[in-house]
């Protein structure tokens, strides 16, 4: 029962209770999911009364967002860009380098033209604010309320790191917090590539390198997709796993990755990575809508 006496709703995707137009929240049944998302394809929006909104929606943001400084979280470091959205239409993005191994700071620009748009089937609408990683060539929405900058110390797949993440555990067993995250970087060397034919060898390298790197052990992988695709026009590779463990202290019991590896016509090719705890697995259907609405740069 709710505290107003009536039934609590059954679990399901409800209409942001902070009034955030455009977001919905996961509905566990008794309690709210730590972040919002945008609604679209395959997001089912159920009604109720006792889950509507009860304050008004969030202000437009000012042209210039200032992005707080989170606390280290994996060992691994980043440099993203946030944008502010200013209308429908022109999105002005600046922001610094984070922790940025090489290259010079990233400068985001306005949003693309029609021809740039995301794949058709992208949840995100036109304005939605993006991640410009001009370091990796590409660019990919920003999840909205509950992501912050990925600041951390690096990951050692990639030269440079950009990209979100939010914390799911403050404090697991070694010491780090465990975070659900989506970066971005060139692929270091090392990793096997050698040209667009390497991509599916390449994928499979770093997939096993983030395994043994960030994940607890022993744990089992189960391959859900392993298949060649295009990214706004360029030739790609996506590697999506389901890893599971039995290890005492962390509150998640497995994870749901995904390396999608671009050829972005650079010597390096671009690495999105994309990790959800399945303590969060609401949010298990971001992962295809990132992959439709990446461009490449």
């Amino acid at each position: 029962m709710t505290s107003s006496g009536q039934p609590a709703p059954p679990p399901g995707w409800y209409a942001d209770p902070d009034g955030t137009p455009g977001m919905v929240r996961w509905w566990s049944g008794s309690a709210w999911s730590d972040v919002a998302t945008p609604t679209g394809p395959g997001v089912a929006v159920q009604q109720s009364p006792v889950l509507a909104p009860q304050r008004p929606a969030a202000p437009r943001p000012a042209p210039w967002v200032a992005v707080p400084e989170p606390r280290p979280a994996r060992p691994r470091r980043a440099a993203w860009i946030v944008a502010g959205v200013l209308g429908v239409v022109i999105v002005v993005v600046l922001a610094l380098v984070v922790g940025n191994r090489g290259g010079g700071d990233p400068v985001a620009t306005r949003e693309p033209s029609a021809a740039g748009q995301p794949p058709s089937g992208s949840a995100f609408p036109p304005g939605t604010v993006r991640i410009i990683d001009e370091s990796a060539g590409i660019a990919y929405p920003y999840l909205g309320t509950g992501w912050s900058e990925f600041d951390a110390l690096g990951m050692v797949e990639t030269t440079t790191v950009a990209g979100q993440y939010f914390t799911t555990q403050e404090v697991t067993p070694d010491g780090t917090r465990f975070i659900a995250q989506v970066t971005s970087g060139p692929v270091a060397e090392g990793y096997g590539w050698s040209g667009p034919g390497s991509s599916p060898a390449t994928t499979t390298a770093l997939a096993d390198s983030v395994r043994s790197n960030y994940y607890p052990a022993p744990n089992e992988r189960r391959i859900m997709r392993d298949e060649a695709l295009t990214v706004d026009g360029s030739p790609a590779h996506l590697l999506e796993f389901q890893l599971s463990w039995d290890v005492e202290g962390y509150d998640a019991s497995g994870e749901r990755a995904a390396l999608l590896l671009i050829d972005v016509g650079r010597p390096a090719p671009a690495l999105l990575y994309i990790s959800i705890p399945n303590t969060h697995a609401e949010l298990y259907g971001v992962i295809d809508q990132l992959i439709a609405a990446v461009d490449v740069l």
